[in-house]
């Protein structure tokens, strides 16, 4: 049995589980990933070292605005860190973050 899961009562029901601020953490960041266009952000980003824009929504089947909107949400989480270049922003992956998420994923 996991170190985070208290054992069953006696009525054979399982006790409360206890705040896991690492699965708060997980939780977050597969929701930043649980759409398919953004894994094909993340997995653009990370064979490239900074990706405009622009570049981004050239390889997606997406309008500009619905990959800015997976980019803002990707952003937020963490993942992906955005540059402003002018009017312009560049994008690369946060891999201290990406490795954090798998090492999450690892301990499930």
């Amino acid at each position: 049995m996991s170190k985070r899961l208290s054992k069953q009562n006696c009525d054979g029901a399982p006790a409360k589980l206890k705040p896991d601020a690492a699965a708060d953490e997980l939780a977050k960041l597969a929701w930043a990933i649980a759409h398919p266009a953004r894994v094909q952000i993340v997995r653009l980003l990370i064979g490239r070292d900074a990706c405009m824009c622009g570049e981004i929504v050239s390889c997606l089947p997406l309008a500009q605005s619905t990959v800015s909107q997976h980019l803002k949400i990707l952003k937020e989480s963490g993942l992906i860190q955005g540059e402003v270049d002018g009017p312009k922003v560049c994008y690369c992956i946060n891999a201290p973050k990406l490795a954090r998420l798998k090492q999450l994923v690892e301990q499930l």
